[in-house]
């Protein structure tokens, strides 16, 4: 008898152990994720707001025994758009998103689309271009985590940039010595038109473009209507430079790490959907941009195919250099531009002049 008081005091025992256990496992975790744009004219930020917060939230507490509950800091409320990066090598931020067109020495080659400018018009392709060409060179994945302690949870774009202005122009001589806001890698797109290029942020556009900084802003029509742009440089010319598949969501490997491995697979799988998704929202934005300027009483004018083929021609060596430059830092430059082009190639999309790296 005394045995089996025991046995049956060590069951519950074991019983009452393995039931504080279950309660202690079940945790609230606490992510910090930002943006330096705004949610609502930048599509990736929307999407990070709209599609990857609630569908982590909602499969975590509905697949796992915990929650996730997000601190939202849009708009540089947490880090500004070229402080991300580091915010989230940091921990100020687990999980940032950001345009790596504002990291153009951390991260240069992966402003690899910029280097072949008049690129796919639609981002689905661009999209699908721009994994292929992780999918075949790791490095560019790798090096999130080898030198920036964070993990690549998926890519985003900007849909189609064309050019807004604040006064009409017809040929693109007219363009001579104008001042053209841009992200950076895109600057050089100007030069064949003998524009002034000026590095700016979308947060600085209206202002500067209503003082006169510059004249004109190198934009998607989504971005151009959301940030009014077009209020102060009312004439918005469509050239086609191409949607670039230049944006990313990373999580601080640190933070990822302090979560049970079920929660870290659901963030990965919604961060894949994230980007699966990204094509279609920004289609979906460069088409309502497009219809908004048109409402708002944007003048929008086309450049002629012929121009635009003489745009893109003046950029020929354009790749080749950019290529090169990144070889010449050690990274794979001459693959991921050789990779870049094939992947736009096998979408179908013909260039108005075709690049090549000879």
């Amino acid at each position: 008898m005394h045995h089996n008081r025991l046995s049956i005091a060590s069951l519950l025992a074991a019983t009452v152990s393995t039931i504080a256990a279950t309660s202690a496992a079940a945790e609230t975790f606490t992510l910090r994720i930002g943006a330096g744009h705004p949610n609502g004219p930048a599509a990736y930020v929307a999407d990070v707001a709209n599609v990857f917060v609630p569908e982590v939230v909602r499969r975590v507490a509905e697949e796992t025994d915990h929650e996730i509950e997000f601190v939202e800091g849009y708009g540089g409320a947490i880090a500004g758009v070229a402080e991300t990066l580091e915010a989230v090598q940091n921990g100020i931020l687990d999980i940032g998103a950001y345009c790596i067109c504002f990291e153009p020495a951390k991260l240069f080659l992966h402003n690899f689309p910029y280097y072949a400018p008049f690129g796919p018009q639609d981002s689905a392709d661009e999209m699908r271009a721009v994994r292929a060409v992780y999918d075949q060179v790791p490095w560019l994945t790798e090096q999130f985590s080898s030198e920036y302690g964070q993990e690549l949870l998926g890519l985003h774009g900007w849909d189609n940039y064309h050019l807004g202005t604040t006064d009409p122009w017809e040929t693109v001589d007219d363009l001579q010595g104008v001042k053209i806001g841009g992200a950076g890698p895109n600057l050089p797109w100007l030069e064949f038109a003998g524009a002034i290029p000026v590095q700016s942020t979308l947060p600085d556009g209206y202002l500067s473009l209503q003082t006169g900084v510059y004249n004109g802003w190198l934009m998607f029509p989504s971005a151009y209507l959301g940030f009014k742009f077009h209020e102060p440089a009312p004439y918005y010319t469509l050239i086609g430079f191409g949607a670039m598949g230049v944006n990313a969501l990373t999580v601080n490997e640190r933070s990822m790490a302090r979560l049970p491995e079920e929660v870290q697979a659901i963030i990965r799988e919604v961060g894949q959907l994230y980007e699966t998704q990204a094509g279609e929202t920004l289609n979906a934005r460069q088409a309502s941009g497009m219809a908004g300027l048109r409402d708002a009483g944007a003048t929008i004018t086309e450049l002629s195919q012929e121009a635009r083929a003489g745009w893109a021609a003046s950029l020929a060596s354009f790749p080749s250099q950019q290529a090169a430059d990144a070889d010449g830092r050690g990274m794979p430059g001459s693959e991921v531009m050789a990779a870049y082009l094939e992947a736009v190639a096998a979408t179908g999309y013909e260039w108005p002049y075709e690049y090549s790296l000879d």
